[in-house]
C-alpha cells in the first residue's frame, strides 16, 4: 500500500460513526387464555422461543432496528402464555460500507437491544404470575452469519436454474 492508500484507509475508519440515539420498548403483549385453571397444573412447560429482527432507515445515516421477541409456554395442549415483545432503537450508522451496514443491523444492533427485551419478557411474566423467564444469551454473530449463507445458497439456486 501507498502512503496515500494507507493515509485513505485510515481516514475512512475515522469517518465511521455509531451512535445509540434512543432506546425503546415499541410494543408488548401478554396473553394468559387458560387462567385461572393453569395454574393449578404442574409446572413443566415446553418453551418456545421466535426471534425476529427488522431494519427501516428513518433519515440517511439514522435507523431504526427492531428486534421480536416471541415466547409461547405451554402445558400439554394448553397454552399457559404468550409474550411477544419488540424492542427497538434508533441508531446513527454513518460511514459503513453496505456488507457491514447488515452485520451492524443484523448482529450488532440486536446484540445492544437483547438485553432489554431479556428483561422485559422476565418482568411481563412474573406480573402475569408465573415462574421468572430467564432467556439464554443469544448469539446474533452466528444467526446473522447462518442467515448470509442461507441468502447465497438461494442465489446461488436461482441462478443455476
Amino acid at each position: 500500500m501507498t502512503e496515500s492508500n494507507t493515509n485513505a484507509a485510515a481516514q475512512g475508519e475515522d469517518n465511521k460513526e455509531f451512535v445509540i440515539q434512543k432506546i425503546y420498548l415499541k410494543d408488548a403483549s401478554f396473553e394468559t387464555p387458560n387462567t385461572p385453571t393453569i395454574f393449578q397444573k404442574e409446572w413443566k412447560p415446553e418453551v418456545s422461543l421466535q426471534l425476529g429482527n427488522s431494519a427501516i432507515t428513518l433519515d440517511s445515516d439514522v435507523h431504526e432496528i427492531v428486534i421480536t421477541v416471541t415466547i409461547t409456554a405451554k402445558l400439554g395442549e394448553e397454552t399457559a402464555y404468550l409474550c411477544e415483545i419488540k424492542q427497538a432503537g434508533i441508531f446513527t450508522i454513518k460511514g459503513y460500507s453496505e456488507q457491514d451496514m447488515g452485520l451492524m443491523a443484523g448482529s450488532y444492533c440486536p446484540n445492544i437491544l437483547f438485553p432489554y427485551a431479556r428483561e422485559v419478557v422476565s418482568d411481563l411474566v412474573v406480573k402475569g404470575g408465573f415462574p421468572q423467564m430467564l432467556l439464554a444469551p443469544v448469539n446474533f454473530d452466528a444467526l446473522y452469519q447462518q442467515h448470509v449463507q442461507q441468502q447465497a445458497q438461494e442465489t446461488a439456486s436461482t441462478t443455476t436454474h
